[in-house]
Parts: structure tokens; sequence; C-alpha cells
């Protein structure tokens, strides 16, 4: 039957890419996580020399005459790796206070180098560690970032480095309500003031201003960086950048993995009006120039010793600094969390007010990696965001988005449904085609298209209401994968993260057996049957039997075991899809019942579960 193969066509087809995706990625990639786990656990307990950041505008200083050119900062020898608790004890600090941020900011070169994010926590469990950002030079993964001047080519002029020791003019912690102010004097007519500020969010604002009362004028080129030593553990799902990002003017969005930028060990750009930084799957730091300044930017990977470390950064334009005169240079630091309302999501009418549209800056909403398919994956995330400001549970809000997702479609899927019910009524006709034209398909054709136009019905709808799921349903497994709103977000019972896959196990009678047969050498992964994918297989096979049994074996068997196979595949991903399938299920349901008896077709959704369970006696 005609309805029946679109119908299979289509399960098919989502079949194939939901299997492809997880088999092909996600198995893969969790091997490839443990494993680079174990590597980065062995090159930390090795790692014996960690280096210091590279200074900007060193390794690639112009020919041209008064082009910066400072000698990259060197490692200190044979430093010890010690506890990250360590590191930040010894240095002289100042305490960082915000309602998003806790750390300190080190005297010894004015580095931000501790932080740690308060509102996020390691695991579920609220009294976990928190999620720490940065970490100082010397701990086992140092993450920092770093401000200051470049001297011009040739020029002596003592400047403030990594090893300087800054004096905080006054006292007191950095708080969104209390700048602090750092001087050096470099003893040889300069004056180094340097003012930090904090927002409640993630933005730290750096003014630097030099005073010259030496002999002569001085020319200095404001840098700003940031440096991560040690390849971090990355997610390694295709569909997640991970490594160095940036949107550098009219170059556009440049991303570089940490693969892509060992290999090609520097990168350089000129541009106006950009930014760039380091991001993770959740978290990230960025470097927020001034949109009208013209910066030397650059990516970089550089092998110090057993330790690989990354860098982005800039140089901009020179600064004079006459005698008597003073020299500014205005810097800002994103570290934090990628909220989409902190980051500012450039979206029609989102209203969202992030650092994208308080500073005018050029696409810092591509911090969050939407895809390719944003233009579906952010109207997703928006109708999420705003029914859960409305009903204050993810969960929940991902049920009222399929209804919403039911309505928009609704034209379309009711006439998809409409034109199966009149595909089962002339089903009666279709048989007897057959049988009067047994052995010649060209007539059967012929007659069953005469008999589809006369009843003005289209073949290809049935497939419509499941490739319509498609692409829905890949742009809420984005939302649920790279948002950190989903993060931890929970539902109701034993779903304490959305984002994560359904924790119980049929397996193991869903945790009554003490035992993780997912550990299981070659089957294990196969091993995992949570609930919630039990109800997602139980409502697709419901569906499924809605409609009336094909008469080819071949069919019979692949509806029999479709819904089989999905729960199983479906037992990896997120428990916030699943729960949408099975939703999404349920709707379908009463939505295809009630059109096929609107339009005089029998239901025969309990003749076929009666038939499932109870075997049909044989006739003589």
């Amino acid at each position: 039957m005609t309805d029946n193969r679109n119908t299979i066509l289509a399960v098919i087809l989502s079949g194939l890419v939901l299997l492809g995706w997880q088999y092909f990625f996600n198995i893969p990639q969790m091997e490839k996580q443990r494993a680079a786990q174990q590597a980065q656990q062995q090159e930390a307990a090795k790692q014996q020399t960690p280096p210091a950041a590279t200074t900007p505008g060193a390794p690639n200083a112009p020919a041209a005459p008064g082009a910066p050119g400072a000698p990259a900062n060197q490692p200190a020898a044979n430093a010890p790796v010690v506890s990250r608790d360590a590191a930040i004890a010894a240095s002289p600090r100042i305490k960082v206070e915000t309602p998003r941020l806790d750390g300190t900011l080190s005297l010894k070169g004015a580095r931000i180098d501790d932080l740690s994010l308060s509102q996020y926590h390691e695991t579920v469990d609220p009294k976990s560690a928190p999620i720490h950002l940065f970490s100082p030079s010397g701990s086992a993964n140092p993450y920092y970032a770093e401000f200051g001047w470049v001297g011009a080519a040739g020029s002596n002029v003592k400047l403030p480095d990594q090893n300087t020791l800054w004096e905080q003019e006054g006292s007191g912690a950095l708080t969104p309500a209390n700048p602090v102010t750092l001087k050096w004097d470099n003893g040889e007519g300069l004056t180094f003031r340097r003012q930090i500020a904090v927002d409640d969010r993630y933005l730290f604002t750096i003014k630097d201003d030099v005073t010259n009362v030496g002999g002569g004028p001085v020319t200095l080129y404001p840098f700003a960086l940031i440096s991560r030593h040690g390849t971090p553990h990355v997610e390694g799902f295709y569909i997640l950048h991970e490594g160095l990002i940036g949107y550098l003017g009219e170059q556009g969005l440049q991303e570089y993995g940490y693969a892509k930028i060992d290999e090609a060990k520097t990168v350089g750009f000129k541009a106006t009006n950009a930014w760039m930084g380091i991001t993770d799957k959740y978290w990230a730091s960025a470097l927020l120039p001034d949109t009208n300044a013209q910066l030397q930017a650059r990516f970089s990977s550089n092998q110090v010793g057993a330790t690989r470390t990354y860098q982005t950064d800039y140089l901009e334009d020179a600064k004079t600094v006459p005698i008597g005169g003073t020299a500014t240079a205005t810097a800002r630091l994103f570290a934090g969390a990628k909220e989409a309302r902190v980051v500012g999501i450039n979206f029609p009418f989102a209203g969202l007010g992030g650092y994208n549209q308080q500073l005018g800056l050029n696409h810092f909403d591509l911090l969050i990696d939407w895809g390719w398919f944003y233009f579906i994956t952010k109207p997703m995330f928006l109708a999420l965001d705003f029914f859960f400001h409305l009903v204050g549970n993810f969960g929940v809000a991902i049920l009222l988005v399929t209804v919403l997702v039911k309505l928009i479609f609704l034209p379309l899927a009711n006439k998809s449904y409409a034109s199966m019910a009149k595909m089962k009524a002339i089903q009666p006709q279709l048989l007897a085609l057959k049988e009067r034209h047994p052995d010649d398909k060209a007539k059967q054709q012929q007659e069953m298209m005469e008999i589809y136009r006369k009843e003005k019905i289209n073949p290809v709808a049935g497939c419509l209401p499941v490739l319509l799921q498609i692409p829905v349903f890949f742009s809420l497994y984005k939302v649920l994968f790279v948002t950190i709103e989903m993060r931890h977000a929970p539902f109701f019972g034993w779903i304490h993260d959305l984002s994560a896959a359904d924790p119980t196990n049929l397996f193991n009678l869903f945790g009554l057996i003490p035992y993780d047969p997912s550990t299981l050498p070659v089957i294990g992964s196969y091993l995992v049957l949570g609930v919630w994918p039990l109800v997602m297989g139980f409502t697709m096979w419901f569906q499924m039997k809605l409609n009336p049994q094909p008469p080819d074996p071949t069919q019979q068997m692949i509806f029999a075991w479709m819904p089989v196979i999905f729960t199983f595949m479906l037992a990896h991903f997120p428990a916030g899809l699943v729960i949408y399938w099975a939703w999404n299920n349920t709707l379908s349901v009463i939505q295809q019942a009630y059109i096929m008896r609107r339009n005089g077709v029998k239901v025969e959704l309990w003749d076929n579960l009666k038939s499932a369970v109870v075997k049909p006696k044989k006739t003589a």
C-alpha cells in the first residue's frame, strides 16, 4: 500500500539519521573522551615547567620601523607544579566578589587568573565544587587574562610584565560597586596605573593610564591576551566548537579547534570591530576591545617542554606619551558562563539585552554555537526560554513548545492525516484493482493514479508528519546540547538534568541491582534503557497500531521492530529530547484519531492492539 510505503520510507529515513548520529558520533566520542581524559591526567602528572604567556607582537613583529617587538616572556626555570590553592597563595592578591564570580586577581603581573563561577557546580549536587574557570601559573592547568604595554622595536623602556609587583591604591575587594586601582612606577619617569572594574555578571573593564615625567616622549602599544596551558578536555562532538574563536571584522567568524591551531601554529588577522577568545561547551573567556580599535589579532599554539599553550591576543595601534602627558588604553574581558541573556542572543524581537547589544559588539552571540541551522535553533531556544520564565520548569516548557509546534504545523498535519484517511477509505478499490490486473504493473499504476486524482489524494502526504518532526527534533537536540540554560535543568521525579540521558536502567531493574551494565565490554553501550525511552517506545508503537496492518510481511516486520530500534537508540539521547518525542507521539495519536474519525474512517487502534496481543485463529 502506497501510504504504508511512504510512512515506512519516512520512518526509515529518520531512523537512519538517528542511527548514524548515535553510532558514528555519540558512542565513538564517548570512547574518545575517556581516552583524552586519561591522556590529560597523564600529561598533567608529567608536567614540570608551566610556561608563561607570549607577549603579543613578539613572534610576528612587523619589519616596518616603530613596530612593536618585545622579547617573549620566559618560563620560570624548573618551577614545580603545585595545587591550585598553593599557586593562588604564592602571590599577594585582591579578592573578587560579584553575584556570579568568586576569585582573586594577582598583584604579581596584575593578572586576572583566579575565577570560579559561584552559580554553577561540577554536578547536579548543589554542594559539589563550583566551576573553576581561571587558574594561575604554577598550577596544573593555568588559564588567565593579561593586559599591558609593548614597547616599540628597539626600545629599552622598562615596562611591567608578568613578574611585576603592583601596589593597590586604597583598599577593599573588587566588587561591582568598588573598582580597584593598581600602580607601578618604572623608576625612569613612567608611572602606570590600572583601574579594574567588574559588573554584576561576567564583564571586566580594564583602564590603563601611563604618565610620562621622563626626559622624552615614549611610544607604546596596548595589548591584551588570554592564555591557556595544556590541551583541555573537550566534548569532541562535531556539532560543537571548542577552542579558539573570534569574530574579526570583515573576516567574519573564525573558529580554530585545538588540533587545527596545533597544525597552523600561528594565525594572524588585521581587523576592526572584533572580539576573540577561547570557548568551552558552557564557559568562555573573550577579549572585547573597543569596536573602533585597529587590531593586530592572533591565535597561536606553542609547545614549551611537555606542555602545549594556547593563546589569543591583540595589539592596538601605537600611543605616544609626550613629556608631562598621559596615554590611556581601555580593554574589556568576558569571563563566565555562555548564558544567552548575558551574551546577548541576536535575533529579531528577542530583546534579551546582553553584551552584544549593550556594547555594540559584532555578533558576540556567536560565542554560543548555534550551528548552521541557527534560524531553527534560535527560535526553539527563545520559545523554551519564554515558557521556562512563564512556568519555571524547562521540562514543562518542552511540553508546551511541542504543543506550539503542533499548532504551527496543524494545517499541514491535518491535510496529511486527512489524505491518509482517504487512502485507507480507498483500500478496497486498490485491492480490487490488483485483482483485476494481477500481472500488469503498469496498468495498476495508471488506474491507481487515476483514483488518486479523482479522490484528490496526495500519495506522499503520509510522509509529512514524520518529516516535519526531524528539523524540530534536531533543533531541540542542539539547544539541549549547547545551551547552559539546559545544563542541570530538572524535570520531575528522577530527571535532574534534561541535557543528560535518563539515569534509570531496565537492565539493573531501575537501580534495584547495584550494578552498572553499561560498563560491560562490547555490549555495555547497548545495555542502557531508561524509563522515558520505554515510554517513548510504547507511544511510538501505539501510534503505529493506529494504522491498519499492512498486508506485506516485510512491512509488518519493519513496523513491529521500528519502535524497539528507536527505543534503544534514544536511550543515549538527552532526557529532554526523549520526553519531547514521547509527548509528540501522544499528541499525534490524538490528532490522527480525531481526523480519521472526522473523515469517516474507522479507527482500527483497538483492533490492531488486540491482534498484536491475541493471535488470530486459523480458518479452515
